[in-house]
């Protein structure tokens, strides 16, 4: 097992996972591989070094300096922050709406019922 396997829990596994979504085409492309190897497809640095023809070593400091730039760019940018926030604010239009207890089929309420979830699920 890895040892970013090993020192992060779930949750910060899929945030590594949404910094990649937002930033992952800003690292080099070496750190996108490895860090996709490891990360997203659950291979460990011994296989990801074996893959790249590097050390192991090298395969842990690469996935970890990509995991910290992508901190970094979130750091600066706070778009995984923001999109956060307004999924959020969605979220709580569509419940507020359903409080109100607009009848659904009622000048295109179904719709933009169904366009929320659209954008809540995306």
């Amino acid at each position: 097992m890895s040892n970013l396997k090993k020192g992060h829990t779930i949750e910060e596994r899929l945030e590594l996972s949404m910094l990649y979504d937002f930033y992952g085409a800003l690292l080099k492309e070496n750190q996108r591989r490895m860090f996709e190897a490891n990360v997203l497809e659950d291979y460990n640095f011994s296989e990801i070094a074996e893959e790249e023809g590097i050390t192991r070593q090298g395969a842990y400091d690469t996935v970890k300096r990509a995991a910290k730039q992508l901190k970094l760019y979130e750091e600066k940018l706070g778009l995984v922050a923001r999109f956060r926030e307004q999924k959020e604010l969605i979220s709580r239009l569509r419940d507020r709406l359903q409080e109100m207890d607009i009848a659904v089929n009622n000048n295109g309420w179904a719709e933009i019922f169904q366009l929320l979830e659209e954008v809540l699920e995306g």
